[in-house]
């Protein structure tokens, strides 16, 4: 009996935290290098997966205060709504990173065209794609509104910004879980000093492709880190055709790097994290030794 007490204890505990842990987000850091001998450091804010509702105040004013961080880019890779009455807080917490002139970009993810709906559990573990038929969240009036506040849609584009004295190419697709992804619009070699690739989903058929025409950083979100997480065997699923070992953080892919975000948010279907806090990244691009 004492056994059985101390086990349901346990797991009461365990619930009991992953229904916090989405309440606690947490600002990780690494150095990435990627940029030509000589260049001056490039800090990257990476927000990813917000799934913001209109009762989401808290996670909306954690965000804003990242502002303070002085980011020469700021990257937000997806899944940033789950209702079309988040457009006036979406609008009010990514305009908050761009306020001060700091350049944004985004790409759509899947629950930027669709509204969550309750998960299938099958679905998620194999990484199925989703039988929907049509957009249900007006994700164009939120994509231009994104950009009347300082943001830059990358969906299939190209941009160069010159960032610290460096030449970087921002390359963008659409997403890959819905089968979105049309690579070759964009496709060709990167110049200037550094390539950035910009998706939602890390599915390896994209990170290929980036990877191929020289891009040295790409940077995804979706995996939600797995969301769950154990101890020693790390996530259980990817959502995605990744490995679980790189749901989240850095990786190396091919040449170059891969960086994951956990993201900040859940499907409000599954509001739960463990050992996988809602997270932002600050990533400090140095040139290569």
């Amino acid at each position: 009996m004492r056994l059985a007490s101390a086990v349901l204890l346990a797991g009461a505990a365990v619930g009991a935290g992953a229904l916090v842990e989405p309440l606690f987000p947490v600002l990780r850091t690494g150095t990435v290098e990627v940029l030509p001998a000589g260049a001056t450091p490039i800090r990257v804010l990476h927000v990813s997966d917000l799934h913001l509702l209109p009762r989401h105040g808290r996670r909306s004013r954690w965000i804003k205060e990242l502002a303070a961080l002085q980011p020469d880019l700021v990257v937000a890779t997806g899944d940033l709504w789950s209702s079309a009455q988040s457009m006036p807080l979406l609008g009010a917490t990514l305009g908050a990173l761009t306020a001060d002139g700091t350049p944004g970009v985004f790409v759509p993810g899947n629950n930027d065209y669709y509204a969550p709906r309750p998960p299938s559990f099958v679905g998620y573990v194999t990484g199925g794609q989703p039988k929907r038929h049509g957009p249900d969240l007006p994700w164009d009036r939120a994509a231009a509104m994104l950009e009347t506040v300082g943001w830059t849609d990358l969906t299939h584009r190209r941009t160069t910004l010159s960032l610290c004295g460096s030449s970087v190419t921002l390359t963008g697709t659409d997403d890959a879980h819905l089968r979105r992804d049309r690579y070759e619009r964009v496709a060709g070699a990167v110049t200037g000093d550094l390539g950035i690739g910009v998706t939602h989903t890390p599915d390896r058929r994209v990170l290929d492709a980036f990877v191929a025409d020289g891009h040295r950083l790409l940077l995804a979100g979706h995996t939600h880190g797995g969301q769950v997480r154990l101890p020693v065997i790390g996530a259980l699923v990817t959502n995605s055709d990744l490995e679980r070992q790189r749901a989240r953080g850095l990786s190396r892919q091919g040449p170059g790097w891969l960086h994951v975000s956990a993201g900040l948010g859940t499907s409000p279907y599954a509001p739960i994290r463990l050992f996988c806090r809602p997270e932002a990244s600050l990533l400090t691009l140095t040139a290569v030794r």
